[in-house]
């Protein structure tokens, strides 16, 4: 589901470079729910962008879903993210003159859902996050916390093939975090491979795999096994592997 192969990103800044990202590999098969995990300027954002095709490598092929994002343009990009991705913003990029409603309903009629269908989903998806009485609501009217669950709900609306989340749970006190790894776990058991970026080591433990970035390179890469505990009701509690 997602491919990278000695990806590479380099910011020009005046005469310096910024090295973001490194000969990066990354595979990711359906199905997987990875956590990304790193210090501020690791290059965690930057990955996401690249594999959202917000962002293009200086190096490297990116391939999501099957596809090779490097030969597309920009236009092949906003048709192939409205299809196959959704990306939940850590600063969410809601639009401000747009109810709650209708910033979840777009990407699923950009993907070619019905009114009726988004309306139903997007109804789904609010009472599942318990926002339901927001949808008429103009997003400056929401609290961070809300405003998080807005993001996640507008980023699973289109049934994307990989979900991308840049700090999902960042903003959210503990009982609406386990709502929001509630609809993760439940987008991962239907076949999504979702990406996680986190600083939470709890979070990042429900996850099947945690990568570390570290100056723009993998510095570590395990596999997760569940046992059976329970960890303040977040959910499972996960052992660290390999």
């Amino acid at each position: 589901m997602i491919d990278l192969r000695r990806v590479s990103r380099i910011y020009r800044r005046g005469a310096d470079e910024v090295h973001a990202l490194e000969h990066v590999s990354l595979h990711v098969p359906a199905a997987r729910f990875v956590a990304l995990m790193g210090p501020s300027g690791s290059g965690k954002s930057t990955l996401l962008n690249i594999l959202a095709g917000l962002d293009r490598p200086t190096d490297g092929d990116v391939i999501v879903a099957g596809q090779r994002l490097n030969d597309l343009s920009e236009d092949a990009l906003a048709a192939f993210r409205a299809r196959h991705v959704g990306f939940v913003f850590q600063f969410f990029n809601l639009l401000s003159n747009m109810t709650v409603a209708d910033n979840v309903e777009l990407p699923a009629l950009l993907a070619g859902a019905t009114p009726r269908q988004a309306r139903k989903r997007r109804e789904e998806l609010l009472t599942e996050l318990g926002i339901a009485d927001k949808a008429g609501a103009a997003p400056a009217r929401l609290s961070g916390g809300e405003q998080q669950r807005v993001a996640l709900a507008r980023a699973l609306a289109n049934e994307p093939s990989v979900l991308l989340a840049d700090e999902p749970t960042g903003n959210l006190d503990s009982s609406n975090t386990r709502d929001v790894l509630r609809l993760l776990r439940r987008a991962h058991s239907q076949g999504q491979a979702i990406l996680m970026v986190t600083h939470d080591a709890r979070v990042a433990s429900l996850a099947d795999r945690v990568i570390n970035l570290f100056d723009g390179m993998v510095a570590d890469d395990a596999k997760i096994v569940p046992i059976p505990r329970s960890l303040n009701g977040v959910g499972d509690v996960l052992e660290l592997r390999g």
